[in-house]
């Protein structure tokens, strides 16, 4: 089965184009994925992406809850009000909007993050500061990296 794994970090064009790796390219071709879903992560300042996939399982999360419980609005604040539909150009670039620079602190370099059924959208620094913190947790805990 494809995933989505490792990382790479490329340059934002002149236009505000980055190239996706090709790797996660072909992992998108392998699920037809024709519309990107990307949305604010709800953990870190990243950008997480998938397939109609991805906003079909929080879809379900969010229908086998009362509809007006909070739990409920609050998953729908994040996947829907947090969340837009992008795609590749024939190049396989995504434009890196507001939405993602807002979000993340992008500028002028995308890390690509793998996460196994979805990538993140990552600002170079922040991904390398946040690998490293929970590399080192792991390590304070006594679990194998």
């Amino acid at each position: 089965m494809s995933r989505f794994l490792s990382n790479a970090t490329n340059r934002i064009d002149a236009k505000g184009r980055v190239s996706v790796p090709s790797a996660f390219r072909s992992v998108l071709a392998q699920r037809n994925v024709q519309e990107l879903y990307c949305f604010q992560d709800f953990v870190f300042p990243a950008i997480s992406v998938g397939g109609s996939d991805l906003l079909e399982r929080f879809e379900r999360q969010i229908a086998a809850e009362d509809p007006f419980s909070p739990d409920a609005n609050e998953m729908s604040l994040l996947i829907h009000g947090g969340g837009v539909f992008m795609k590749l150009d024939a190049e396989g670039r995504l434009m890196v909007t507001d939405f993602i620079r807002d979000f993340t602190g992008i500028s002028d370099e995308v890390t690509f993050v793998g996460r196994a059924d979805h990538f993140q959208l990552w600002q170079p620094t922040a991904f390398l500061a946040a690998q490293a913190q929970a590399r080192g947790e792991r390590k304070l805990a006594g679990k194998r990296s």
